[in-house]
């Protein structure tokens, strides 16, 4: 079956979601496919993670900020149906050292525009009240947020009125003798169109692969735990300041820091560990316990609750910790939208802004330059 359409976005997760809603809103036919069904992937195996809190001043924070904007304007369209929760972040320090390194940290992204509040130790309970004693203090940031991922990707798709065809798995990315992009081919048909956006996740570099491009996407697994339903006792997303030094690492070996936040439906998420190991889906014993112990530390009452279940996703990870956004030079009409590691929930609206502002001809609103995916020399593959 021959379908034609002005644009093919692979993948059905949030990054592919929001690509479809701006593209489409742009006056753009769309055509979304993915191998599996929606939020199938990293989106669904997500805690759903708005932040700006863990990002350093440069361009991954301005399209934090951006995204931001965007996921606020969409959660009042779209209301309730996408648990959005705007309930802001706490990240605290052990020790002096820490703090004062959180606080230097803190007062760069000001700079840089972020919300970033101080918090002396003994306000902290203010904030928190079930948080462990004989922390040095904190820093605030009310402009994270959270939603629910699975809803949201499936929402967004909804809102944007892009077709869905899901259980299609992309085979080659379609050339013409010049090599421009012309679609893609399936096992289902093909899909005649100019333009195509890899939104493969983790799965970014096949994709990229089958256009005749190369692109390092690695998968970098991480385990969630879920508890049982609770009374809402942990208010803000909270986490120790080494979580953003773990997420800057380049180590395969498994990292974990502590990160905890209640849901609207009353579990709360245990996060975050991170380790390189290809597509394992092993269950490893280490990284549960490791986060169970590390949330415990934060919240003491959390030792005497039950853990509902875990689950495991794949971050997709580029070597240099930014996302490959926008057109690809090797393959004229390819574009990708890839490679946002653990961030990609929350960079998903400002990726898919961009991306149809590319799509449609109009001059993108952040300089894409440092997230262009020809970027990376052979050495890097």
């Amino acid at each position: 079956m021959r379908l034609t359409c002005d644009a093919v976005v692979i993948g059905a997760g949030m990054v592919g979601a929001a690509c479809a809603l701006y593209a489409s809103r742009a006056g753009l036919d769309v055509i979304v496919v993915d191998r599996g069904p929606v939020a199938g992937g990293t989106t669904g195996a997500g805690e759903g993670n708005l932040l700006v809190s863990d990002k350093e001043p440069g361009p991954e924070l301005e399209l934090a900020l951006l995204s931001g904007r965007l996921w606020a304007g969409l959660a009042g369209e779209l209301g309730d149906r996408i648990e959005y929760e705007p309930k802001g972040g706490l990240v605290v320090a052990a020790g002096p050292e820490g703090l004062a390194a959180l606080e230097r940290f803190a007062a760069g992204q000001r700079a840089a525009g972020v919300l970033a509040e101080d918090v002396a130790a003994d306000r902290l309970r203010d904030l928190e009240p079930y948080l462990a004693p004989g922390l040095a203090g904190g820093v605030r940031y009310p402009q994270d947020a959270q939603v629910m991922p699975a809803l949201a990707a499936a929402h967004l798709l909804r809102a944007g009125g892009a077709r869905l065809s899901t259980g299609r798995t992309v085979t080659e990315v379609l050339r013409d003798a010049g090599g421009a992009v012309r679609g893609v081919r399936t096992d289902r048909g093909d899909i005649h169109a100019p333009a195509v956006v890899n939104a493969a996740g983790t799965w970014g570099g096949e994709v990229a692969a089958r256009a005749g491009v190369r692109l390092p996407v690695l998968p970098r697994r991480g385990f969630v735990l879920v508890t049982e339903p609770l009374p809402r006792r942990v208010r803000h997303k909270v986490y120790a300041a080494d979580y953003v030094a773990d997420v800057a690492s380049d180590s395969a070996a498994l990292q974990t820091s502590p990160v905890v936040e209640g849901t609207a439906a009353g579990p709360v998420l245990i996060g975050a560990s991170r380790e390189r190991v290809g597509f394992d889906r092993s269950f490893s014993l280490p990284a549960v316990r490791a986060l169970a112990a590390g949330a415990t530390r934060l919240f003491p009452f959390l030792s005497g609750v039950r853990a509902m279940r875990g689950y495991v996703g794949f971050r997709p990870y580029l070597p240099d910790h930014l996302p490959a956004i926008g057109p690809d030079p090797r393959a004229p009409g390819l574009f990708h939208a890839c490679g946002h590691e653990g961030a990609g929930i929350g960079l998903a609206t400002g990726t898919g802004r961009l991306i149809a502002q590319v799509l449609s001809g109009r001059t993108p609103e952040l300089d894409l330059t440092p997230f262009r995916p020809e970027r990376f020399g052979e050495e890097a593959l």
